[in-house]
């Protein structure tokens, strides 16, 4: 693709050395190397995003999850982390600017943890002050099309 947030991988990414199959496609996330690889049902090469991921106490855990839904046009609730460190935060952002998630959303089988658009494509390649996995918004559009409930996703 040519997205912005798209670059090349620093090495080929086997799916094999983190999946059984592919029936529904596959999603890995690389925290250390802040980069997010999916994998069609068909196999083949890997499409691979730049990605923000959280920073110090948000600290994502490895482990494996799934999307569970999909959603254009998110709402954002804040985490009861958040407004504990932060009461001022709105109890929602409705979709549109500035909405921390972005255009799109994937909710995975965790509380609280999604993959989604970010509204400051500065924060891609970084780490941020959330819990989630953030894609520049035209690599989250791209993705949001291809994946489907029920994908595996695996973090690292």
């Amino acid at each position: 693709g040519t997205s912005t947030g798209m670059s090349a991988p620093a090495r080929v990414v086997d799916w094999r050395e983190h999946f059984d199959r592919l029936n529904n496609g596959a999603i890995l996330a690389d925290l250390r190397e802040r980069m997010l690889h999916f994998w069609q049902a068909e196999g083949g090469a890997p499409r691979s995003y730049r990605i923000s991921v959280p920073q110090g106490r948000d600290v994502l855990r490895p482990g494996m999850t799934r999307v569970i839904r999909k959603v254009e046009g998110p709402t954002w609730r804040p985490t009861p982390a958040m407004r504990e460190r932060n009461p001022r935060l709105p109890s929602s952002l409705p979709p549109g600017p500035g909405n921390p998630f972005g255009s799109h959303a994937l909710y995975l089988d965790w509380d609280h943890v999604r993959i989604h658009g970010s509204a400051d494509p500065a924060e891609i390649g970084r780490e941020t002050a959330h819990g989630c996995i953030g894609l520049a918004n035209a690599d989250i559009v791209e993705l949001f099309v291809s994946v489907t409930v029920g994908t595996p996703v695996r973090l690292i």
